[in-house]
């Protein structure tokens, strides 16, 4: 969501112009950026722009900034204490930036007076030069929008820039268009996501969504921003995606699995279908964020595919036909809770490959102790 970066670009030379006092003249602004097509730019990206002419002064302050080089990057990331951190470089930086990357860039000026604007300015100077510097990442509730949000209610002194209630739309709804044209990023998230992202999206945090309230919001019956303002608009987006990363090339690879047929393969699948649950299953108790707790997908990446392909693989009919009966309870469980759910389509070739492998394999070997017994 928020712009990964490894280095702090431009830092020493920000200093010079940090720190001095405002003019009349000032003005602070919300920088709201468009989506992009790598991984870290697919949700946009919102920073705070200070400029004051008169003091020779404009800088954005961006927070979601972490450091490659931290030692245990991966474990720290998915434990959810991977300290991020807030940078600041020229507003002509930031500018040419997303303008190579081609997204969008809508300015919302806030209207603030001289004390507020001081009092935000000296607290995002102080964050960026005391240990309020870094802070715990959370998808949710903590990254480069959400942050932005409260250092900007905590000067009006109240929670005004919020979602429109009353909030008809869960998390979950809101972030699944945005990976439109990345089939398997976008499995990759609904499937790793628990039941947090199916809760009424009470927060505001992703960067197209604050451009529409801060439109609406008003104190004292006073509009807190000025109208948008485009600084640069992207020409149309001609992203051509991989052919390979759609729900094709997940049917055709499920299609292989079950028309071949072959025990080791589906072993292997097995396997796989068994691992991850055990994942998801793990990081639900290793991981602090909150958008992994109480995952129900397990119940169709389960890990009683491992005992099922460890049954399978020593001929144990008695264990395949119990283990598969389970299986099938869980999917069948798992089908009825995911009927209003809206990543129902995208699993669904899964849940279908599961039934077919699991009860066909179920059937066979009941048959063979029918015959056994005969």
């Amino acid at each position: 969501m928020c712009k990964k970066i490894i280095f702090i670009l431009f830092l020493l030379s920000n200093t010079l112009s940090i720190g001095q006092k405002l003019s009349e003249k000032a003005t602070i602004s919300i920088l709201n950026c468009g989506t992009g097509n790598e991984s870290y730019s697919l949700y946009g990206h919102t920073g705070i722009r200070i400029n004051d002419p008169l003091q020779g002064i404009d800088i954005v302050f961006n927070y979601g900034a972490f450091d490659f080089e931290t030692p245990n990057f991966m474990l720290k990331f998915v434990k959810g204490d991977l300290q991020y951190f807030v940078t600041t470089n020229y507003f002509a930086d930031f500018e040419y930036n997303y303008q190579y990357e081609q997204r969008d860039i809508f300015e919302q000026e806030l209207n603030l007076t001289l004390i507020q604007k001081e009092k935000l300015y000296s607290q995002l100077v102080q964050s960026l030069n005391s240990d309020e510097k870094f802070y715990t990442y959370k998808f949710i509730d903590r990254n480069c929008t959400t942050m932005v949000i409260d250092k900007v209610n905590s000067i009006l002194g109240y929670n005004y820039i919020t979602t429109q209630k009353p909030v008809t739309i869960s998390y979950r709804e809101i972030l699944y268009p945005y990976l439109e044209n990345h089939f398997f990023e976008k499995l990759g998230i609904n499937i790793i996501f628990g039941t947090k992202v199916d809760q009424p999206a009470e927060r505001l945090f992703l960067p197209l969504e604050l451009i529409e309230s801060l439109k609406n919001t008003e104190i004292k019956g006073n509009s807190l921003v000025k109208p948008v303002k485009t600084i640069y608009k992207a020409p149309e987006n001609n992203f051509k995606p991989n052919p390979l990363n759609s729900i094709f090339t997940l049917i055709i690879g499920l299609a292989l699995v079950i028309l071949f047929r072959k025990k080791w393969l589906t072993q292997i699948y097995f396997a796989v279908t068994g691992v991850l649950g055990v994942f998801f299953c793990l990081v639900g108790l290793y991981s602090q964020h909150e958008e992994v707790l109480w995952n129900y997908n397990v119940f169709l990446f389960n890990p009683i595919y491992l005992l099922l392909m460890y049954f399978y693989w020593k001929k144990n009919r008695k264990g395949i036909i119990k283990t598969g009966q389970i299986l099938i309870f869980c999917l069948l469980g798992y089908v009825v809770y995911m009927l209003n759910k809206i990543h129902l389509l995208i699993v669904l070739p899964i849940i279908i490959a599961n039934f077919i492998l699991v009860s066909s394999l179920v059937l066979k070997h009941k048959k063979q102790v029918i015959i056994s017994h005969q």
